[in-house]
């Protein structure tokens, strides 16, 4: 048994005798690498690590900032840069780092799960508009996948130039959202991108970030008993992949190779019976079920703050202007609780990067069958709660049979018009209408709304999705007509209507929108 652990001891200890003299060295954290794009306008933290003690300097564009390393890490603040480039950054300590290629523009971060994750190579038009993505001032640097019970001092990934041959691995959300601000401003445009799909708003939340409030308890809770077991879990890991790995190793020489003689026969059958019209013959299960491997002690990326610490942790305090997200989905079944978690997690990132409110937009999720409404009354709720934020309504690029709709390219284009509204300070507008109040008329109801903008539009015929109730709380279909900038609704047979509701409908049927194209997100009046 003792020989079997010679070979890696002895590999353990040569990589320690090579690390050591390498944590000398000065190295910046990987987002400071060639190809970067950092923030004009604000001061640009710089960060890394070196041995203890030793002095650090930072140059770049006529600046020069310098410290001296602590515990391994140092930082500087250099003084704001304007747009341009390309720069040379050169960081000197017992050794010299030089960074190449640097620009300075804008930068944002883009997040969430599956949605934003989707790559532009698999978006609608990726055929007609890969060709056209030259746009080498345009850079995305994505955090390779992450998952820690503590949080991690440095991202993973790496810059890259967009351009025709690269753009098909790009986000396709951060594509076209970076596309719109760069061909508006002028300037270079950075995304980064940290994203996993299927992932809950509460793992890219950090443990403090949860608060007190109860709703969030069990967050916390989790959180914290991740922490209190983790150097144990740490330590008794490799015994524990030992042991599993003896275990499939014994099942795959045994119950699975039977298993596969078994499913190639099965499969043949089946291939039979659906030749010869014949029932099919139902699949096989292995005589004793497959050994799982042990859980990793730093938990899955649907844990409370996992993704937080290993994705998103490692690029604060990085110099940002703000953030686009695309999520939800995964919090769906809690819809009423995301009222309260999604703006904790805004308020945590803002928190952690210490610049203010910085402009925070997302999109509301898509009509799917498996989506309910009140994930985006959650989504629309937020708009009030939470200042410097916007939302792009997605009620007509949804796919109901699909919870990845393809059309990536009008999301990113209504995310960069609220940045070129809110944060660039155009004149434009960059909401559909959202409901805002209503009066009681007779038997109609009159509802107002914000961005009307050049006025209220049904696309396509006359309104609907609309329906109406009573004190009974019985909704049946409303008759709504456009009347300036309101909406006046009825129905037959509901004499004293109290409430309204539009767009109710995990697949919403919907056509208001204002005349610059952009649709009202779905509401109720009667919000519990």
């Amino acid at each position: 048994m003792t020989s079997k652990f010679v070979p890696t001891l002895s590999v353990l200890a040569i990589a320690a005798f090579i690390s050591g003299p390498l944590q000398a060295d000065v190295k910046p954290n990987p987002l400071f690498t060639d190809g970067a794009v950092l923030q004009r306008g604000q001061p640009v933290p710089v960060w890394g690590t070196a041995r203890s003690g030793e002095k650090v300097t930072v140059e770049i564009a006529g600046q020069k900032a310098g410290t001296t390393a602590a515990e391994g890490k140092w930082s500087v603040n250099l003084k704001p840069l304007k747009e341009g480039g390309p720069h040379t950054m050169k960081i000197t300590g017992d050794n010299a780092v030089t960074v190449n290629n640097l620009l300075v523009g804008e930068v944002w971060v883009c997040s969430g799960q599956s949605n934003m994750e989707w790559k532009f190579a698999a978006s609608h038009n990726a055929q007609e508009e890969g060709p056209k993505a030259d746009f080498p001032k345009i850079r995305m640097f994505t955090v390779n996948k992450k998952v820690s019970a503590k949080p991690l001092a440095e991202a993973e990934g790496s810059w890259v130039e967009c351009s025709p041959q690269t753009v098909g691995g790009f986000s396709a959300v951060g594509y076209f959202f970076a596309r719109d601000l760069y061909q508006k401003l002028g300037v270079p445009v950075g995304m980064i991108h940290t994203s996993w799909g299927g992932t809950p708003a509460q793992a890219w939340t950090s443990l403090e970030g949860f608060g007190t409030d109860p709703e969030l308890k069990g967050y916390v809770d989790a959180a914290k008993q991740k922490l209190a077991t983790y150097d144990a879990d740490v330590a008794g890991y490799a015994a524990r992949m030992e042991e599993f790995n003896t275990k499939i190793k014994e099942w795959n020489e045994t119950t699975g190779k039977a298993y596969q003689e078994t499913l190639k026969a099965w499969n043949e059958a089946t291939a039979k019976a659906k030749k010869d019209g014949q029932p099919l013959p139902p699949k096989p299960v292995p005589s004793s079920p497959q050994p799982k491997p042990p859980a990793s002690p730093d938990g899955g990326p649907g844990d409370p703050a996992s993704l937080y610490n290993g994705m998103l942790a490692p690029i604060i305090p990085y110099g940002i202007k703000g953030a686009i997200w695309y999520q939800g989905e995964s919090n769906a079944k809690n819809s009423k609780q995301y009222r309260t978690l999604f703006p904790a997690m805004i308020a945590d990132w803002r928190a952690r990067w210490k610049q203010g409110a910085f402009p925070f937009f997302f999109v509301q999720i898509a009509p799917f069958n498996g989506q309910p409404p009140e994930i985006r009354e959650a989504q629309f709720l937020t708009l009030s709660k939470v200042e410097n934020t916007a939302m792009a309504v997605t009620t007509d690029v949804g796919d109901a049979k699909d919870i990845h709709p393809k059309q990536k390219e009008p999301v990113g284009q209504r995310l960069a018009l609220a940045a070129r509204a809110l944060t660039y300070g155009e004149k434009i507008e960059y909401s559909g209408p959202l409901y805002d109040s209503m009066t009681a008329k007779g038997g109609s109801l009159i509802l107002n709304f914000k961005h009307v903008g050049g006025g209220l539009v049904a696309k396509d015929g006359e309104l609907k999705g609309f329906t109406i109730a009573g004190a009974d709380k019985k909704f049946v279909p409303a008759q709504a007509k456009i009347h300036g900038a309101t909406v006046v609704v009825a129905a037959e047979g509901v004499a004293a209507p109290k409430a309204v509701r539009y767009g109710w409908e995990n697949v919403p049927d919907v056509n208001l929108f204002n005349k610059e194209g952009l649709p009202a997100s779905p509401f109720r009046t009667d919000v519990d």
